[in-house]
């Protein structure tokens, strides 16, 4: 406070004047104290302080991202999102959000984006002060989706069934790949209505072993992969699965009659029952005339043809005992032992399973349902049925087929082998000799 002294003549005037200027003065600081205090409050305010989040959950047409408020200014903050274009720094003038959250962080979704394109975003923060923006983030949204992209192997590890091939899913199109594998047929351009494998999910490369396929045939093979879109196919491949046939013996022909060959394992056999010598009827007995005899199934010549004879098993021997002779095969051949049948059948992989692998596939012959037929060992057993020891046909034609060995049991008996429409397996048995089965041969 300030006191100014007025000097007057008269002495009460001089106090009441002395005492106006000293209360002018008080109120004049009060009024300048309290404008001075406003002025210093305005000048505390300022814009928000916050940072962008990184973003995330990326599509073609949205996207996530958000902000933390690390300060309001020191007022109330009125709106809070993020802001987007495809120009850098953008501002509430672009596309932007309006988050309702009141805590420090807050989540935003851009939407409505366009695919395959680059866009900028930034958070904000409006208080009465202004609108303040976090740090710039960028990301590029993602591409329309389409069917995925891949590449078919070469097919390698060909046998006379099996091979090996394979691909790889270079782009998922956008989508994720549900699933991929390798088709094929022997036609051209093969689908996933063909024959083909299921490996996997995914992109990048996988292997496909193709399984159940015919000897010495061409196939075509093309890798494919599904998404959402629909599926895709990579470039065609081609080969030619190996012949079954032994090794430089393709045939044989014996007797007027041409029979192929099949390799299995280590054991070349013919491919077809024998069809050897002069019909008889089924009621008389096959005899030591130096004349080979066979019987037709119900004594029709056609049934022959079709499912070769069928043979006593002195007849089929050509009255020898020894294991492993001759007997009715072609020279260089001879009717498997019971020991070779074993050896057949082991490398089939057990006789649970073996009579499948050896059953000509489907029911042209077989009646169905001709269980587990694949005939992936190329033997082609058919049903040809049997003519019983009391002279009958067995009425088992198309079910059962029955093969002779050339070991013998006992005087009376010899093993034979079985199989059977209804069931994948093999049985080994022995019969009395005068029953008559089908012969097969296995090269010495």
């Amino acid at each position: 406070m300030v006191t100014k002294a007025f000097v007057m003549k008269n002495n009460h005037g001089i106090w009441t004047l002395t005492m106006v200027a000293t209360i002018v003065v008080e109120v004049c600081m009060l009024v300048t104290s309290c404008r001075n205090k406003c002025c210093n409050d305005e000048d505390l305010l300022a814009l928000a302080e916050l940072t962008t989040d990184t973003v995330s959950a990326i599509t073609q047409t949205t996207a996530q991202c958000g902000g933390s408020i690390s300060s309001d200014g020191g007022a109330n903050i009125t709106a809070r999102g993020v802001c987007w274009s495809n120009l850098i720094n953008p501002t509430i003038s672009d596309h932007y959000s309006n988050d309702s959250s009141r805590a420090s962080h807050f989540t935003s979704y851009l939407t409505g984006l366009t695919p395959d394109t680059l866009y900028y975003v930034r958070a904000y923060a409006t208080n009465s002060v202004g609108t303040a923006y976090g740090n710039q983030q960028s990301f590029t949204t993602l591409q329309n989706a389409t069917i995925p992209v891949l590449t078919t192997d070469g097919v390698t590890v060909i046998t006379q069934t099996t091979a090996n091939s394979g691909g790889n899913v270079t782009s998922d199109g956008g989508n994720p790949v549900t699933a991929r594998g390798v088709c094929w047929s022997t036609s051209p351009d093969p689908t996933t209505t063909d024959s083909y494998t299921t490996d996997g999910s995914g992109t990048g490369p996988f292997t496909s072993y193709l399984t159940g396929l015919t000897p010495n045939t061409p196939y075509y093979v093309r890798a494919y992969a599904t998404n959402s879109v629909g599926t895709s196919y990579g470039n065609e491949q081609s080969f030619t699965t190996l012949d079954l046939s032994c090794p430089g013996i393709p045939t044989v022909t014996y007797g007027g009659q041409i029979y192929n060959t099949v390799q299995i394992g280590t054991q070349c056999w013919l491919k077809e029952n024998l069809n050897i010598g002069t019909r008889i009827d089924g009621s008389m007995q096959q005899t030591n005339n130096s004349t080979i005899e066979k019987y037709c199934y119900d004594d029709l010549v056609s049934n022959c043809d079709v499912y070769g004879g069928q043979y006593q098993w002195d007849e089929m021997m050509q009255y020898a005992t020894t294991p492993g002779v001759q007997g009715i095969c072609p020279p260089g051949w001879h009717g498997p032992t019971d020991a070779e049948w074993t050896t057949l059948t082991t490398f089939l992989a057990g006789e649970a399973i073996a009579g499948g692998k050896m059953k000509e596939a489907g029911t042209a012959h077989w009646s169905s349902p001709n269980t587990g037929a694949t005939n992936s060992s190329g033997f082609t057993a058919l049903p040809g049925g049997s003519r019983t020891y009391n002279g009958n046909f067995g009425n088992d034609l198309t079910y059962f087929a029955y093969f002779w060995s050339s070991s013998q049991y006992s005087a009376p008996y010899a093993w034979f082998r079985r199989l059977v429409y209804d069931d994948e397996n093999v049985l080994g048995g022995w019969v009395d000799k005068t029953a008559g089965y089908s012969a097969r041969c296995v090269m010495d």
